[in-house]
């Protein structure tokens, strides 16, 4: 069975609906893998409202949302996921850093009101009854998410809090996604190699370049220059470029991608909507 990656948000940091992100998109983090009637959602950024809308026409009425960490362009879409608004359907949250924090629910109920930053609070969501919030601990493997999947995840190198791996194992193929994460120049980071190795397609973190990374260490994002060499390292297949900076404009984005072509044949860099099918 064919194994379909969709990218509905591929941006960092906060979403660009500008003239000049329109080739390579500027709603923020969302990816979604799918085979036959079942799918994963990575992330929650402002491109999971485009997801949502095309779940709401599927027959299956459950959706499972793996979340990297809960920074607000990792979840800022979440209240506009038509399925968590539409009675019927059970939607899963999870996330992997949080369960000695008090939890990526409270996370959410703090996040979303009633305040000064969302009106509605979170037992004002129509779907509020089917939705759970749930918590695991980076590292360990799940495998009740979807029939056939198993997933693994890790430890990822993002400010104090952190962030989760996910390396996605179904129908013969190997998903990885990781993001956000900062590497240390000269040390590749073991958490990620043993993730992605021998995968089919990598979703890596390339919000800078390694020209411009002195200047952001300490920031909790890496280059696609590591990105290139984490895979061949791992002999991972393919790479996909992902949360690129907002800064990074349509015109500097097809020079990056030129480049990165050009130093290894197993690069792409996303956009949204671009929809990838593996197997």
């Amino acid at each position: 069975m064919t194994v379909n990656v969709k990218f509905w948000g591929v941006r960092g940091h906060m979403p660009c609906p500008t003239q000049e992100h329109i080739v390579y998109g500027g709603n923020t983090s969302c990816v979604e893998v799918a085979w036959g009637d079942t799918a994963l959602i990575l992330d929650a950024g402002t491109g999971i409202r485009f997801c949502g809308n095309e779940y709401v026409r599927r027959r299956s009425q459950s959706a499972v949302v793996l979340l990297s960490h809960c920074h607000w362009d990792h979840i800022i879409g979440l209240s506009f996921f038509a399925p968590i608004q539409t009675h019927g359907w059970k939607v899963r949250v999870l996330a992997g850093q949080l369960a000695d924090k008090g939890g990526v629910g409270a996370v959410f109920a703090n996040a979303y009101g009633p305040g000064p930053t969302y009106p509605h609070p979170l037992k004002n969501w129509y779907a509020t009854e089917t939705t759970s919030f749930e918590d695991f601990r980076a590292g360990e493997v799940l495998t009740d998410l979807a029939p056939g999947a198993v997933v693994r995840t890790t430890p990822l190198n993002h400010h104090a809090d952190g962030a989760t791996g996910y390396r996605i194992e179904v129908e013969g193929q190997v998903i990885c996604y990781v993001t956000d994460t900062e590497h240390v120049p000269g040390s590749p980071d073991q958490n990620v190699l043993d993730l992605i190795r021998d995968a089919d397609l990598v979703i890596y973190n390339a919000t800078y370049t390694d020209e411009e990374f002195p200047s952001k260490v300490g920031w909790g994002h890496s280059t696609w220059q590591e990105g290139v060499r984490l895979c061949k390292a791992a002999n991972a297949k393919r790479l996909a470029l992902f949360h690129h900076d907002p800064n990074h404009e349509d015109s500097f984005m097809a020079r990056l991608e030129d480049e990165a072509r050009q130093t290894w044949e197993g690069v792409l860099v996303a956009r949204d909507n671009m929809a990838l099918a593996l197997g």
